[in-house]
């Protein structure tokens, strides 16, 4: 099994493996990686004869490999990339040919939103070979996206205040290729010699508002300011389309959650906070001080409420 940082680094020194299999139940990795290899192996002209696309659910097990035993025209390599393989019927077939590659040709193998079986007689062989490569794209964790927001945007030369990387996440959510995307948006529109993000360029570039937003919501209830929280659902109800229903639901019902957990966690330092609720440490002391103005017993009933749609600070 190989990190994604290994596979990247050969990648970039040229250094390829006839066959790799990229899964798991985040694209993210998997599309990075086999995107790079899709327009960096070969030339333009290269690529006319030399690579070729298929996809599981529209191919077979025999024409992958036809083409993958194909040696190439004019060039040292050629690229064979079997996107959406999970729908590809009988993919254990392909078994023989990984244990005999042909050196010339890199087949990458895209399984993605699971993972395939140890036990399948595929993965056993690419397991076997010291040429090939593995690869798992797992999801992050809740309490792993602002770390990696912040390290996306340092490998650019960009930094982002914490309170906006916590609103981009509970926008959002966890999917790697919606935040990319978002993030270098508001790279593209940030002012020239400008390498911070802020909520500011949050609100203005993406529609978020920074006052009015359910991680605003979240504080006021945990803060149990009536008047604060009244005027964001008010606002939310005046914009429906910016603001689902479900999804604040959802996201205040995760918050008070963590409140209930908060109170029946032994050690209460950050860290141990941070690590049981799955937040940036930065964050343990606001979930400290709501869990002084609800009791154990009261979240559970506010959850209930939540969750008939009623909310009620």
């Amino acid at each position: 099994m190989m990190s994604f940082e290994q596979i990247m680094t050969e990648l970039k020194k040229k250094q390829y493996r006839p066959v790799y299999l990229l899964m798991g139940k985040e694209p993210y990795y998997i599309d990075v990686i086999s995107d790079y290899i899709a327009e960096n192996v070969l030339s333009e002209q290269d690529k006319t004869f030399n690579q070729v696309v298929m996809y599981g659910k529209d191919t077979s097990v025999n024409t992958i490999l036809d083409a993958a035993k194909r040696f190439p025209m004019m060039t040292e390599h050629q690229v064979v990339l079997v996107k959406e393989a999970q729908n590809l019927k009988d993919i254990e077939k392909l078994q023989a040919y990984a244990e005999k590659p042909l050196k010339s040709t890199i087949l990458v193998i895209n399984y993605k939103y699971d993972v395939l079986a140890k036990s399948n007689k595929l993965y056993k062989a690419i397991d076997k070979s010291k040429d090939a490569a593995i690869f798992e794209s797992k999801v992050l964790y809740d309490n792993q996206v602002a770390g990696w927001i912040n390290g996306y945007l340092s490998e650019k030369g960009y930094s982002i205040v914490s309170a906006a990387s916590d609103l981009l996440k509970e926008y959002l959510g966890m999917d790697l290729s919606k935040l990319a995307n978002e993030l270098n948006k508001l790279i593209i529109t940030l002012p020239t010699n400008e390498k911070k993000i802020t909520l500011e360029h949050i609100e203005t570039n993406i529609g978020i508002s920074k006052d009015y937003n359910v991680y605003e919501l979240q504080k006021a209830l945990g803060e149990k300011n009536v008047l604060k929280a009244n005027r964001i659902v008010d606002y939310f109800s005046r914009n429906p389309k910016d603001n689902s229903i479900i999804f604040v639901i959802s996201s205040l019902h995760s918050y008070f959650v963590k409140i209930l957990t908060y109170h029946y966690l032994a050690d209460k330092s950050s860290a141990t906070v941070a690590a049981a609720l799955r937040i940036n440490p930065y964050f343990a002391k606001e979930y400290e001080a709501a869990a002084r103005k609800y009791s154990a017993a009261k979240p559970p009933l506010l959850v209930g409420k939540l969750m008939t749609k009623t909310i009620q600070p």
